[in-house]
């Protein structure tokens, strides 16, 4: 079995691990960002073995420039994903936090 059939290769920036919805970047985000072991990756995506975790691994340290640079990719997507919605969050969540600074506020007013 060669490491890449351990993958389904649906875009240049979309790799799952195969069998799974699981994009390797948020196997190697858990890895590289968290310092978590495999083992504790594997209890973390359920529908991800041992094994898959570790050809995850193996796959980026392999290629590191190629992978590194998915990832990187990645990375700056989710933040500035995250960012744009902090600054313009959906009419719901607009809402919700609008309603929880307005509880915050009745509580700390009651406590004085």
């Amino acid at each position: 079995m060669q490491l890449e059939d351990y993958f389904e290769f649906l875009t240049p920036e979309d790799i799952r691990v195969k069998g799974t919805r699981i994009g390797i970047e948020h196997i190697l985000y858990e890895y590289i960002v968290n310092n978590k072991t495999a083992e504790e990756i594997s209890e973390l995506f359920h529908t991800v073995s041992l094994e898959q975790v570790y050809a995850t691994i193996l796959y980026c340290l392999r290629d590191r420039e190629t992978i590194g640079q998915y990832f990187d990719n990645w990375l700056e997507y989710t933040n500035k994903a995250q960012a744009e919605f902090d600054r313009h969050p959906p009419p719901f969540v607009a809402k919700v936090l609008r309603w929880k600074l307005e509880r915050l506020t009745q509580v700390e007013g009651a406590s004085k």
